[in-house]
């Protein structure tokens, strides 16, 4: 292609607003001298072997010659019209068309990237100028604006945002400008009532421009999932043992600090005592969690559901007027072992997930049944944590038998089975290879 052939293709797209004097010097040293930069050593009939380029839109022009001492405030130069082209020879003697379009400093906001082949025959003073305002440099890097996701107000903008930039980072900048809004509380989407993005999302791989909008909003106060986890487990611990010991202004004076004389409340102690001291230890040392805090209103919510029906289950359990399962030892001993093994199922479901996920990481993958026994249920379901966290409880209703025990049961499996669907589910849309027998919780049902 010629460099007639590129004059005659501009003015059938570019039309009057093309130059009526158009030559290859016109091209190389009019919009530079109309910049202030002037390379020396361009005449006509010479182009340097440089990617030279007009990208004419509707939206957005803009001009940045090297300002090395600073400079006037970038210009535009052409009309506003839609068309790309190129002018010049690149390194491998071709022309390249692309919808991201620049020549030497030229820096333009647009929604694609190329990157610049060349530079030969520039003067070395030049070519330096040039390496420090290269296309591709400038063209790599992008601008976020946050908007607020109800009331559409610009809350933020951020230039020269890298492509490689993560919702994380992003997070990090914009709340140098809000600190009131820390990262953890931050919830940006690229659709007011669309999905929160995740923190490790890369900006370039995201359907946005150069100039990325993303909508804000405000997640509340929040707080760690460690001490929302330290504090429901241990409020039922605590509790339980003071309608254990009968501390006064429980049952009546008569019965303070006595003890029950049936053998099934001291084990049912033991046990209640047994599984929040695991899950402590479990929170502390075991645990890994993909999200490091929530609302800070869903500790009074789950607090109130662990402190409220550990103080129900532990009033009946341990009143002086409790009387013994039906069918005594038998089904004790029977409950006890339900009870025992779905414990240790648990724990040993817990130990799987934690070596599933290296510290530090949010790396999801298929959990797979390991050597220990307990965790073969990952064959069958793919939640077994729950699965023996239910069945821990049913042990433990059968037990005691106590009414608030199995409501406890019964309103701990329903959220439980919520949770399991929705960690299948998103098992099955991440994971195409994800085993088509498995079910949320309850093996071939549910």
């Amino acid at each position: 292609m010629g460099f007639l052939q590129a004059q005659g293709a501009l003015r059938a797209v570019l039309g009057p607003g093309l130059p009526a004097d158009l030559s290859p010097s016109s091209w190389w040293t009019g919009p530079c001298s109309a910049l202030g930069w002037d390379p020396p050593g361009a005449h006509p009939g010479h182009l340097p072997t440089v990617l030279l380029g007009v990208h004419v839109h509707w939206e957005v022009l803009q001009l940045e010659p090297p300002r090395p001492g600073g400079g006037a405030a970038p210009r535009s130069l052409l009309p506003r019209r839609s068309a790309a082209w190129l002018l010049g020879d690149s390194v491998w003697g071709s022309f390249i068309f692309s919808w991201a379009v620049a020549a030497g400093p030229l820096r333009l906001h647009l929604h694609r990237s190329w990157q610049c082949q060349g530079r030969h025959g520039l003067p070395s003073s030049t070519a330096a100028e040039f390496d420090r305002a290269s296309p591709a440099q400038s063209a790599s890097r992008g601008e976020v604006e946050i908007l607020d996701a109800k009331t559409r107000e610009k809350l933020c903008f951020l230039d020269k945002v890298e492509p490689q930039a993560t919702i994380a980072e992003i997070k990090n900048l914009f709340t140098k400008t809000h600190p009131q809004w820390y990262p953890a509380r931050q919830s940006l989407r690229l659709d007011p009532k669309g999905k929160s993005l995740k923190d490790e999302d890369v900006l370039q791989k995201l359907p946005v421009g150069t100039t990325a909008t993303l909508y804000f909003r405000d997640l509340g106060a929040q707080i760690s999932w460690v001490t929302v986890f330290l504090t429901e487990y241990a409020g039922p611990l605590f509790i339980y043992l003071l309608f254990y010991f009968r501390v006064p202004f429980i049952y009546g004076r008569k019965y303070d600090f006595t003890s029950s004389r049936h053998t099934v409340v001291h084990l049912a102690c033991i046990c209640h005592s047994f599984h929040y001291i695991k899950r402590l230890l479990e929170t502390l040392f075991v645990h890994r969690f993909s999200h490091g805090t929530m609302p800070l209103r869903n500790i009074f919510k789950n607090c109130t559901y662990y402190w409220g029906f550990a103080a129900w289950m532990a009033y009946y359990i341990n009143h002086p007027l409790y009387t013994p399962p039906t069918y005594g030892a038998q089904q004790v001993k029977l409950a006890l072992a339900i009870f025992v093994i779905c414990q240790l199922g648990n724990f040993s479901i817990h130990m799987a997930l934690r070596d599933l996920r290296p510290a530090g990481s949010k790396t999801r993958k298929i959990p797979y049944p390991t050597r220990n026994p307990f965790t073969w249920l990952f064959l069958l379901v793919s939640c077994p944590n729950y699965t023996y966290e239910v069945g821990s409880w049913i042990g433990f209703a059968i037990m005691t038998q106590c009414l608030p025990v199995a409501l406890f049961s019964l309103v701990g499996f329903t959220q439980m089975t919520i949770w399991a669907k929705g960690k299948h589910r998103s098992y099955l849309k991440e994971f195409r290879d994800y085993p088509p027998l498995r079910m949320p919780i309850i093996p071939f049902l549910l």
